[in-house]
């Protein structure tokens, strides 16, 4: 066979053309099956097998340079976050992976830090390095580009954005609810920090439900995390600084799980105990929530579905520019009772409130 004698003899990359030849199909039919094109339905299933094995054979590789040119489709995107860290980002980009890694898309990750210089630049460079579209995790786009754009709590309002989000009412009255219930009234805040999009919002929300609740949010008890931080460190001073000004609280709502783990560690070391004397519950539910001492209360947000999801909503775009997309998709949240809330002592309950036994 001529086409078989040519990728002998070569010794150089087999080319579309060169594998058509060896197998007798035309160039457009081996395209198809290894691009495993709608139309290869068509194909029967021996054909197909004959491609795929020819391809291993002699290892040909597509040429991915005269793809991009012709359907101006890179399979690559880029992901913009603040950090990259254990914790909410470890569940939303194992998410995210697994399904870019199904659809056979690479990926860039770069970190911001909270820089505004950086949310402003890395756009354009990593459209300078032809990617197919932006996932924006917990990052705000300042300013429209010409690529989809999926965010995940990015809360950005910037036009053909699609923004994945978490119901935040609902999560604010879950939590304070739960300790409503359990007798708590005079309860520690937390505000996160400006490097955090999700900071706004779920401070309106807690500001609304206590309201609705009958929870008065005290001035003197609302910490506004400043650091940019994804680590225990975060919640660990300013808790150690609330404590030193008052113990009048039984209770603290915190911004996200690791934040909740320094606040633990906080109460304990002025020898205190959760949730003996103070109960904490957390947000996200991250890995560690379930094993930490005490086992952490906390909000669980879908994490590796919300990734999962941001994902393929980003596939979809680009694969099908012209078909409509959401402005939002919304996830909802979990109570998830653990080890670290329980009922106030019957010594440390506030005059007129409700204890529990």
């Amino acid at each position: 066979m001529t086409g078989k004698k040519k990728i002998s003899e070569a010794g150089k990359p087999v080319t579309l053309k060169i594998l058509a030849e060896y197998l007798d199909l035309s160039p457009a039919t081996v395209s198809i099956v290894l691009n495993d094109s709608p139309v290869a339905k068509s194909i029967s299933a021996a054909t197909k097998e004959r491609v795929h094995a020819a391809a291993k054979k002699f290892e040909y590789r597509p040429n991915l340079h005269a793809r991009m040119l012709r359907t101006r489709v890179t399979n690559t995107v880029g992901l913009i976050v603040p950090e990259v860290s254990e914790g909410y980002f470890t569940g939303v980009m194992l998410g995210v992976e697994q399904y870019l890694l199904q659809e056979g898309f690479l990926y860039f990750t770069v970190s911001h830090l909270g820089r505004p210089d950086l949310i402003e630049e890395y756009p354009q460079l990593l459209m300078n390095r032809s990617v197919d579209g932006f996932l924006m995790v917990n990052t705000e786009l300042k300013h429209k580009v010409p690529l989809p754009v999926v965010g995940i709590s990015s809360h950005s309002k910037t036009p053909g954005l699609t923004n994945v989000v978490l119901d935040h009412n609902r999560a604010a009255k879950m939590a304070l609810r739960h300790l409503y219930d359990l007798g708590h009234r005079r309860i520690a805040f937390m505000k996160g920090s400006k490097y955090v999009s999700d900071s706004a919002a779920r401070w309106e929300a807690i500001v609304s439900i206590a309201q609705e609740i009958g929870i008065t949010v005290r001035p003197e008890l609302c910490i506004h995390l400043e650091k940019n931080s994804w680590s225990p460190e975060l919640g660990y001073p300013p808790v150690r600084e609330l404590l030193a000004r008052t113990r009048d609280f039984t209770a603290i709502f915190c911004f996200n799980d690791t934040a909740a783990i320094g606040a633990i560690r906080a109460i304990e070391d002025v020898g205190l105990s959760c949730p003996r004397d103070i109960s904490v519950i957390g947000f996200d539910d991250i890995i560690v929530a379930e094993y930490y001492n005490p086992r952490l209360t906390t909000i669980r947000q879908p994490l590796h579905k919300m990734g999962w999801t941001a994902a393929q909503l980003l596939v979809n775009r680009i694969q099908s520019p012209d078909e409509p997309y959401p402005d939002a998709v919304w996830f909802e949240p979990e109570l998830v009772v653990r080890e670290s809330t329980a009922g106030i002592r019957e010594d440390r309950a506030v005059k007129g409130q409700k204890t529990k036994h």
